[in-house]
């Protein structure tokens, strides 16, 4: 009959527990960067369909026109959002608005304030947008 020594089964356990740790360890890093990676994400697409901008990746916004808002994100790219109709006083002083959900815009379904004239104006579907692309109305002669 064999008989072990108390530092041997020791010395097991505790090669066993180091090693759970370091795959904890390993596990809780892993999760960290998945959620950061996904966090970092400027965009997202809604239960319903409507592509969702995280509002902390907003870097700023332009009004080309009173029916037209452009989010450039922090990550370079950019998203166009075409309002149900034209917002009275857009462009002259901007817009705000009230994220729901309170990090999130989402298309076709929130409004926005024209600051200038406190009209309230229906945010249209987001479409990804390139600064350098030309957008034609479909006639023809252009």
């Amino acid at each position: 009959m064999a008989f072990l020594k108390k530092e041997n089964c020791r010395e097991g356990r505790d090669k066993e527990t180091k090693m759970t740790f370091k795959t904890i360890s390993l596990c809780a890093a892993a999760l960290a960067l998945a959620t950061t990676a996904a966090s970092a994400q400027p965009a997202s697409v809604s239960s319903s369909g409507n592509v969702c901008l995280k509002t902390i990746q907003i870097d700023h916004t332009e009004t080309p026109d009173s029916r037209t808002i452009l989010f450039f994100m922090k990550n370079g790219s950019a998203w166009k959002n075409t309002l149900k109709s034209d917002c009275v006083g857009l462009r002259q002083n901007g817009f705000i608005y009230g994220p729901t959900p309170p990090d999130q815009v989402c298309g076709n379904f929130q409004t926005i304030r024209s600051i200038e004239t406190k009209s309230v104006c229906m945010l249209g579907a987001f479409t990804p947008y390139e600064k350098n692309k030309v957008e034609h109305s479909g006639d023809p002669h252009e």
